[in-house]
């Protein structure tokens, strides 16, 4: 099948990569010519576990290509993926404008019947302005599809190639059709294709993503209530999620969520609820717990060196909003280190993919080191932000040498208390009480 996808981001990228590495020949449109011209030379602009092999792969073999014509991309397709940012505005609202840009384009140039997809998260209703402006605009036949993607960054080839589930939204059952042939290798064990109409499609993602965040904030809730009352979040993690009706899945507390989609979604869903005349107030809950947990954390290690900041430089493992990806959007980590700078204090920080995002993001105020142990040296404390897998088994001896006070702030509750503490450290996480080695726990810490 021929296949056309407008916007080369994290969801657009992958739809191609994986769409063509199924046999489709894919052609993948932006407006931006450099990043065009650096796909065409095998120059991956994300990081994202296995799409550079996928995407490298399949421009040799001729199945994907990159070109800033439109025209080009339709002339040479059946369905067309709109897959453009959706950025929140200042009120909350979902700014759609890429979205309708896009179709205003292929309106304009399409010279033969398309499926035209949105992949884009978008506000209910958007199906109707899409297919408004694109009918207002030509007589050349059509039909439109809300086909919301349901990727983790990190995973989204996986959750691509090995979908839960694939939502296709469309009126018209033929398409319906015609999207099951699409996506039928995705599905050889189990048909997980679910169709249903635009308007309910688009409803499902914000749904989603909701109801996930909503976990996730409810997890954070209860760990400050933990730090309080002596329980340990973890062992309350692992005593509901073995409930069945609730499963094991976004049980995890520590700094919250971030990136490109639950936080903007929960933002689109309140704005739209405000909208119909419809109160949210859990959903906007879920979205101010997450920030207060962030500053909540961010606090705990300003409090530690409140009397000393501008003297005190900390060593950041992590910046990344999340492990697997070089997205600093909305970053718990960024957000705490933030926090960090407006205070005083110096940081200095390392990623394994992030660096040059969060760089660019905060500018000289940062200081990147080459890897986690060089960020280290002479700092008075580490704080991990981002859950990496190398982070998770580190040399504490090395660490306890390189640093000037054996302090630990984990905001990801990747190390056990009791094994830190044993190896000579005073260690703080998130719904747990610290734990401090015995040949510390007369140590006062400095300024304080």
């Amino acid at each position: 099948m021929r296949v056309c996808v407008v916007g080369i981001g994290y969801v657009g990228l992958v739809t191609a990569g994986c769409l063509a590495e199924t046999g489709n020949t894919v052609t993948c449109v932006d407006k931006d010519a450099e990043k065009v011209a650096g796909l065409n030379e095998g120059h991956i602009p994300i990081y994202e576990p296995g799409l550079s092999d996928i995407v490298r792969r399949n421009t040799h073999l001729k199945r994907l290509r990159f070109t800033t014509g439109i025209k080009e991309g339709l002339d040479d397709s059946l369905i067309v993926f709109i897959a453009v940012g959706t950025p929140s505005g200042p009120d909350g609202s979902p700014d759609i404008s890429a979205v309708l840009s896009v179709a205003g384009q292929i309106a304009r140039r399409m010279e033969s019947y398309h499926i035209i997809a949105t992949k884009s998260t978008v506000p209910v209703g958007t199906h109707r302005e899409v297919t408004d402006l694109i009918r207002s605009l030509t007589k050349v036949p059509f039909d439109y599809v809300s086909n919301p993607e349901f990727l983790k960054e990190g995973a989204a080839v996986e959750d691509f190639m090995r979908p839960q589930r694939i939502i296709v939204g469309a009126d018209n059952p033929k398409v319906h059709e015609t999207m099951q042939q699409l996506y039928a290798p995705f599905m050889r064990k189990r048909n997980r294709l679910i169709c249903m109409d635009p308007a309910s499609a688009e409803m499902a993602k914000y749904a989603a993503n909701t109801m996930l965040a909503t976990r996730l904030s409810l997890m954070n809730e209860i760990s400050a209530l933990c730090e309080k009352t002596g329980a340990d979040i973890e062992c309350v993690r692992r005593g509901i999620g073995s409930d069945t009706r609730i499963g094991a899945d976004f049980l995890f507390a520590g700094l919250g969520f971030g990136g490109s989609c639950f936080p903007k979604d929960l933002r689109g869903l309140a704005w739209l609820g405000q909208r119909h005349e419809v109160d949210m107030p859990l959903t906007r809950a879920v979205y101010e717990v997450n920030l207060r947990q962030q500053r909540r954390f961010a606090q705990r290690v300003l409090g530690y060196f409140q009397d000393c900041l501008p003297h005190t430089t900390v060593a950041v493992w992590g910046l990344a909003f999340k492990a697997q990806t070089d997205d600093v959007r909305e970053s718990p980590a960024v957000a705490c280190v933030e926090q960090f700078l407006a205070a005083g204090m110096n940081v200095r920080a390392y990623d394994p993919e992030a660096n040059g995002t969060a760089k660019a993001l905060l500018g000289e105020r940062l200081e990147i080191a080459a890897d986690g142990y060089e960020a280290l040296d002479g700092a008075d404390a580490l704080v991990v932000l981002t859950d990496w897998q190398e982070f998770r088994n580190p040399d504490f001896t090395l660490i306890k040498r390189k640093l000037r006070h054996p302090v630990i702030f984990d905001g990801r509750n990747l190390y056990e208390p009791a094994i830190v503490a044993r190896e000579g450290f005073e260690y703080h996480s998130v719904g747990r009480a610290p734990a401090f080695s015995p040949n510390i726990c007369d140590m006062v810490a400095m300024g304080r």
